[in-house]
């Protein structure tokens, strides 16, 4: 077993936001690795149905700016925080900007505070690639720019988490490692409003529906295997190198909007087709290539699931839990093409 994997043997873990579908991926893993995990999440957009069922994991109802289920889950006494919990994502937080600052401004703030009081030994930070570049970087995305002309109150309650992170590491010496995801995909992510595009366009093409394209079809995105991400952040979590730095953790290519959905019409068989939907005002990107040169050197990180083979294996888990995503799915009883205006690829 490599080195940073038999690491986590033995250690207690908080993974916040451990129901959704990278937290639920990540711990699983961990439990395989043999750590004892604590999960903290509010199930706000996330199912207990889709948590990992092991004797080494142990799950907490809460939100993580309530101090009450803060003191119970590091009463645990963990040694590496992992802070995945979110106000997801950029459309959300233009509908309701409080409560975006509340959840991933407070909260972030709240789960350093408590990670520092508990000597905690790693802190990594879920950032976001797709948020604190902003839309003029140039390509591919490399760590060291930010912007700071961003478009939505998700992004600039992502960047904030950052920069409390490096006030906590540069003030107290809390050990802290920022990743930066892009548009992770695979099983654990339930469709619904809010969701990402791939999930939403696997449960209507499993349903026979044509495929809602916002905006510009040739618009590419950095599609990020789950099981990727999550060997991205066991490393970060280990390599002493990491330690206040940021992190690219994608796939390192593009895909366009327009070849996804039919690459995943074709994969289920799906006749409908695709159908054009108004741009959203904030979806400014019309490409997202991440550079994985640091996160490669530093952590040794290197991306490894090929794309349509990861869309087969997230199409067999949603065949898998059709009953509990059918149910869970969630779409305001909107149209098709208003539906389409709210899926995800940034």
């Amino acid at each position: 077993m490599s080195e940073y994997l038999d690491s986590y043997r033995g250690k207690t873990v908080l993974v916040t936001g451990g129901a959704g579908a990278i937290g639920s991926n990540l711990c699983a893993r961990l439990a395989e690795l043999g750590a004892k995990v604590v999960i903290l999440d509010d199930l706000s957009s996330s199912y207990e149905w889709n948590i990992p069922k092991a004797s080494e994991i142990m799950f907490v109802k809460g939100c993580v700016t309530d101090e009450v289920c803060l003191k119970r889950v590091f009463n645990e006494d963990p040694q590496i925080v992992i802070h995945l919990a979110a106000f997801f994502a950029n459309q959300n937080s233009v509908d309701f900007p409080e409560r975006d600052l509340h959840v991933n401004g407070l909260g972030t703030l709240r789960l350093l505070q408590y990670s520092r009081m508990n000597r905690i030994q790693r802190f990594v930070y879920a950032s976001s690639g797709c948020s604190i570049y902003g839309h003029a970087a140039p390509l591919p995305l490399r760590e060291e720019f930010m912007s700071m002309n961003l478009s939505t109150p998700y992004q600039v309650t992502k960047m904030l988490g950052e920069l409390y992170g490096n006030f906590f590491a540069n003030n107290y010496g809390l050990k802290v490692v920022k990743a930066r995801f892009f548009n992770s995909f695979g099983p654990g992510e339930v469709p619904g409003q809010y969701r990402n595009v791939i999930p939403n366009f696997i449960y209507w093409a499993l349903k026979g529906m044509p495929l809602p394209i916002t905006g510009n079809p040739d618009a590419t995105r950095d599609f990020t295997w789950v099981g990727d991400l999550v060997d991205g952040i066991l490393r970060a979590g280990f390599f002493e190198a990491a330690v206040g730095q940021e992190f690219n953790l994608a796939s390192g290519r593009e895909i366009s909007v327009g070849d996804l959905a039919a690459a995943i019409n074709r994969l289920t068989d799906n006749p409908a087709g695709t159908m054009m939907a108004a741009k959203r005002r904030w979806d400014n990107k019309s490409r997202i290539l991440a550079s994985l040169e640091r996160s490669s050197k530093v952590l040794g990180y290197q991306p490894r699931m090929q794309f349509e083979q990861g869309l087969r294996r997230t199409i067999d888990w949603f065949q898998a839990n059709w009953d509990n995503i059918d149910r869970s799915a969630s779409f305001l009883g909107a149209s098709a093409a208003v539906r389409g205006q709210v899926t995800e690829t940034s």
